[in-house]
């Protein structure tokens, strides 16, 4: 029987012990096609003899796939006479606290161990029941098992919104159909969510002692407030005018805030640096209203999550031929994601103490470099993306990345090579494009090198440089011993304003993350008052995405499966 498990760890290329980091390294060197399983440096695997009911011998296999983050398992069982194999995902939703192992003999099932007691989790075929194929016949994104010990992660479709699913099938079936939509996005989307909003003098007593850093606001506008125009967010004092620059809580949510600034209120000596590397704002841009919601990180903290379909793992298409190789599925080497299962939407666990969701980053058709240095290395630098501490594509260096800590601690940075160290400990992280600000030792951060280069930035848009759109981005601000992580939603703007906005609000590092529609630059903030849930929307319009029946709204990531990536944010007493 020992032969079984010998047999079945061969065949399926796992190791017993971690990977030491020579394999990251290795796997550059690999130009045939691989399994999701073998991106896992850091996977681990154990193996037990399985006898049923009949007699019939089999395995069952635990791979952990990243011990250090301790969140996410393949259980596969392997059957002789008839040969028949079974792959499961499966979840554990606490993995701070909980161990999961495989019990010594089959009979000891699943071990899934806390601080406060031990259990026994028989979970494969018995006299009884087959408790895994029950829960994968109920199409559950998050079937419970082990009385909700573990969960049992089935592939489920995401919803799509109209949008999407025309300008998926113009670019899949109609030939030039990319062509079209550029066109689209081009003439009706440009300006089609450019934000007024009227001015009024700024009420004393405006800027608030607490919270993020204000913004560094031009004199001629220090005295100045917006009236939000199509604002959702429950703010206080936002009835009488956001002052520019400043921010103000948002009822109800602890260490959440919102800000309001226009372009044109940005110092002149912030809009003259850096002329080398940020394009000239113009009139438009310049006076479109931009909203900033801060979330304090000692209050709460970051996670991340795939969409059930997007960013997909082939290849982007927008890779020079030259960067692309047909004998791969995927600049990777794979094409798919399977066995492990997408959800596209927040764990069952943490979705009474889940306060925000915002959309992620670009598309993987969007996802490669064309121009520019990095268009000629590492495949066009597809951007990569780790979720619960699993590789689904390889984090390049060049690139703008955010990235959640094993501790729960936030980063950005544009990745280099030797970052590689610690991806033992990444539980999250996203890359998308190039820095918009990039860190220095001392001081707020400055604008990236290539924030006013269309082709080389790979920030979308037209060929003739038409990148005023509809946008949004990231950053992470110093306050004293305070950090806060920044959403930017910009109504009308290029690379640049979005630049100059997180400069004057002092940022120490930003990213892009997408564009064009509301949609696409999706926000929500969730309390709980009275026994039900609040959903708050940054924008008027975004309520649409949500699903509605009767008098009940799901939240779009909270209450279904949706096809794309996205962020959440918790309180910190929840378990990540």
């Amino acid at each position: 029987m020992k032969g079984i498990i010998r047999n079945v760890v061969l065949a399926l290329g796992l190791t017993a012990m971690p990977a030491p980091m020579s394999a990251l390294a290795d796997a550059e060197s690999v130009s045939a096609p691989r399994t999701i399983l073998e991106m896992q440096p850091f996977r681990r695997t154990t193996a037990t003899v399985l006898t049923d009911v009949t007699g019939r011998r089999g395995a069952a296999t635990l791979i952990e796939l990243n011990p250090t983050i301790n969140a996410w398992f393949l259980l596969r069982l392997d059957w002789e006479s008839p040969p028949e194999t079974h792959t499961y995902h499966l979840e554990n939703p606490d993995p701070r606290g909980t161990h999961v192992s495989l019990g010594e003999i089959a009979a000891q099932g699943l071990r899934v161990s806390s601080s406060t007691a031990t259990v026994s989790c028989i979970l494969w075929p018995d006299h009884l029941a087959a408790p895994l194929e029950e829960a994968r016949r109920t199409g559950l994104p998050f079937a419970p098992l082990c009385n909700g010990r573990l969960y049992l992660r089935n592939a489920v479709p995401g919803t799509y919104t109209h949008l999407e699913e025309v300008t998926n099938f113009l670019r899949d079936h109609v030939w030039g159909g990319d062509r079209i939509v550029n066109f689209v996005k081009e003439q009706l989307f440009r300006d089609a969510f450019a934000e007024r909003g009227a001015e009024v003098s700024a009420s004393a007593g405006a800027l608030s002692a607490v919270g993020p850093a204000p913004a560094r606001i031009d004199s001629a506008q220090s005295g100045t407030a917006i009236i939000p125009e199509h604002l959702e967010l429950d703010v206080a004092g936002a009835e009488r005018g956001l002052a520019m620059g400043a921010w103000y809580p948002v009822n109800h949510i602890p260490g959440v805030y919102v800000s309001a600034i226009r372009p044109v209120a940005v110092p002149e000596s912030i809009l003259s640096s850096f002329r080398d590397r940020v394009a000239t704002l113009d009139g438009v841009e310049t006076n479109a209203v931009d909203y900033l919601v801060a979330f304090d990180l000692a209050q709460l903290e970051l996670g991340f999550s795939l969409g059930t379909d997007h960013p997909r793992l082939d290849w982007s298409g927008r890779e020079l031929p030259s960067m692309h190789d047909e004998q791969l599925a995927g600049p990777d080497g794979i094409g798919t994601s399977s066995p492990l299962a997408r959800t596209g939407m927040v764990s069952p666990a943490l979705t009474a103490h889940t306060v925000a969701t915002f959309a992620g980053g670009f598309k993987r058709e969007h996802s490669a470099f064309r121009y520019g240095d990095l268009a000629r290395q590492n495949h066009g630098s597809h951007y990569g993306f780790l979720e619960q501490g699993a590789v689904f594509s390889k984090l390049q260096p060049g690139l703008a990345t955010v990235y959640i800590l094993e501790d729960g601690s936030v980063g950005m940075k544009t990745w280099e090579r030797r970052d590689d160290a610690i991806l033992p400990r990444l539980r999250h992280a996203r890359q998308n494009g190039v820095p918009l600000i990039e860190r220095m030792e001392v001081g707020p951060g400055i604008p990236g090198p290539l924030v006013g280069q269309w082709g080389a930035g790979n920030w979308s848009g037209s060929a003739d440089e038409k990148l005023r759109t509809l946008r949004s981005g990231l950053c992470l601000q110093t306050a004293g011993v305070h950090r806060f992580l920044i959403y930017g939603y910009f109504s009308t703007a290029t690379p640049s304003a979005m630049a100059r906005v997180f400069q004057a609000y002092s940022c120490d590092y930003a990213m892009h993350l997408d564009m064009n529609a509301l949609e696409h630059t999706y926000l929500a903030l969730y309390s709980r008052q009275a026994g039900r849930l609040v959903v708050q929307h940054l924008i008027e319009g975004m309520r649409e995405v949500d699903r509605k029946g009767g008098n009940q709204l799901a939240p779009r990531f909270l209450g279904f499966p949706d096809d794309r990536d996205f962020f959440y944010l918790l309180r910190k007493t929840t378990i990540q």
